[in-house]
């Protein structure tokens, strides 16, 4: 009918993505629309309705199993069995989630961009409201109970920034597209403030890749480093402000100055003990080099490993630190060599589909694709890619760009 012609519909992989993307913030929360998403591609894939000649369909399977396989194969001799088989068991929802969303939709190329825009309006909101955090102490999360920006994550659940740093190229995107220069630094301030005063350094990292890659994507190389360094200065009046204002920023400051110092000590202080974390993940992928010690069997692993007088092993439990706080040294740990290879062939398998695909896909996607960068980027800190969170998040974050990729593809049309 020619009500339903104005009335764009949100096809329901997109609904699903931007349903689990709102629930981030809330626990368990996102598991309903992911689980939801994985049902439908399992009807789907019964159906025969899934189109196995796209790359972004190929694709899917590649990264889903990419993801999986680690976890399987680490299971069978894990220290901790029941953790890891029941982790493997539950991920095996990722495979027909991400063959959902790496279908085409109708109404393509105008849902991929309504996705974008949905992505990006609820990072907007989740910024303003970490700015009135900023500046009343007040949130939708709750009072701001420690030093730093929680937002809307709340004080008891730490990931504004690291959050806001991966999502902060769909804002970057979108303020350009509909506001220009003026949007575009608009929302670069507003994250600076939130991501700085969020207080994770790895978020620091994280903002400035995302940010370069996006302005290099917007400006050329050339006038992208003009931009960066004004960005630079800018970040660097920002933080002088939260250095002055707040003393958990400042303490963070310092730390980060102890290890450009480069002593041992230094670069201990500098990441917060990580360096005894990092050192005990190496000792336990070299003691299980095939397959590690099983997906999350690292603190049941951590206490054989560390030295002694490791302040991370907890007499009372007889448990260590959660994880390896490094996605290298994380699928070396847990997942061995295996784990490493699959990653790697799924980066190379991605990067390859993404060089064949057609300039408008690239486009409609290259906010997931600089977003994945900083999720992923291996010279920085991470959270844990086998967790409930963070690893829901990275998955979350492929089937956007699979979607967007498809998105660019009107159904019935030979793939690029």
């Amino acid at each position: 009918s020619s009500m339903a012609a104005e009335r764009p519909r949100l096809p329901m992989a997109h609904a699903f993505l931007l349903a689990a993307q709102a629930m981030l913030p809330f626990g368990a929360g996102p598991e309903l629309p992911v689980l939801a998403g994985a049902i439908a591609g399992t009807v789907q894939l019964l159906r025969g309705r899934i189109d196995w000649s796209l790359t972004t369909t190929r694709l899917a399977l590649t990264l889903g199993l990419a993801y999986w396989l680690p976890e399987l194969f680490s299971a069978f001799d894990s220290v901790a069995a029941q953790k890891s088989w029941t982790e493997a068991a539950f991920d095996l929802r990722f495979l027909p989630f991400l063959l959902f969303a790496a279908q085409p939709v109708p109404d393509a190329p105008q849902a991929g961009r309504r996705l974008r825009t949905g992505i990006a309006a609820i990072v907007a909101f989740w910024c303003a409201d970490a700015l009135l955090q900023a500046s009343t102490g007040w949130s939708l999360g709750g009072a701001a109970t420690s030093d730093r920006l929680s937002g809307i994550f709340g004080a008891d659940n730490l990931k504004l920034g690291g959050v806001m740093a991966a999502l902060a190229p769909f804002l970057l995107f979108a303020a350009r597209e509909r506001l220009r220069a003026r949007g575009l630094s608009a929302a670069l301030l507003a994250l600076l403030v939130v991501v700085l005063l969020a207080g994770a350094r790895a978020a620091w990292i994280g903002l400035a890749l995302g940010t370069a890659l996006a302005l290099w994507h917007f400006l050329g190389a050339r006038r992208a480093a003009i931009a960066l360094t004004a960005a630079l200065v800018l970040g660097a009046i920002v933080g002088a402000l939260g250095f002055a204002a707040s003393e958990r920023f400042a303490e963070r400051v310092h730390r980060t100055a102890a290890a450009l110092a480069g002593d041992h000590d230094g670069v201990e202080h500098a990441l917060s003990g990580r360096l005894a974390i990092w050192e005990t993940a190496w000792r336990m992928g070299e003691a299980h080099p095939v397959n590690g010690v099983g997906v999350r069997a690292f603190r049941h692993a951590y206490p054989e490993f560390a030295e002694a007088g490791d302040p991370f092993v907890d007499a009372q439990t007889g448990q260590g630190a959660f994880h390896a706080h490094q996605i290298v040294l994380e699928l070396w740990s847990e997942t061995g060599a295996f784990g490493l290879l699959c990653w790697l062939l799924a980066a190379l398998a991605a990067w390859r589909a993404w060089r064949r695909c057609a300039k408008p896909a690239r486009a409609a996607a290259m906010p997931a694709a600089i977003a994945l960068c900083v999720a992923l980027f291996p010279f920085n800190t991470h959270y844990a890619a086998y967790s409930a969170f963070w690893g829901l998040f990275l998955v979350w974050l492929a089937g956007v760009w699979l979607a967007l990729l498809a998105g660019a593809v009107p159904p019935g049309s030979a793939p690029d």
